[in-house]
């Protein structure tokens, strides 16, 4: 099994920063994707931002410019660098990864952000 533990989430005021890092442990096997998700109250989930383990990031275009993901592969840990927070990026934060042969999903168990004045 994968476990995957995420923290850094809390509460910041609009235009702090925060940074997320999400630790992955277990039967760890090629990972291929890590990345990051978040889901607001009456909203699905969506993507955040994703790295590839090509070195390909994609992001969400609500947070281009303003977030940072970034990986240390000798560490199974993945970072989520937030800066210019704004109360629209309020939500739980999900750790993901795509691992082994059928790329199989596992995900966090969620980090809190609130940003609020």
């Amino acid at each position: 099994q994968v476990q995957l533990v995420e923290s850094g989430g809390g509460l910041v005021q609009p235009g702090g920063s925060l940074r997320l890092s999400c630790v992955a442990s277990g039967n760890i096997v090629s990972i291929y994707a890590m990345g990051w998700y978040r889901q607001a109250p009456g909203n699905e989930r969506e993507l955040v931002a994703r790295a590839i383990n090509d070195g390909t990031t994609h992001y969400a275009d609500s947070v281009k410019g303003r977030f940072t993901i970034s990986r240390d592969n000798r560490k199974n840990t993945v970072y989520l660098q937030m800066n210019s927070l704004k109360p629209e990026d309020t939500a739980v934060y999900y750790c993901n990864i795509d691992q082994g042969f059928h790329y199989t999903s596992f995900w966090g168990q969620g980090t809190q952000v609130t940003v609020s004045s």
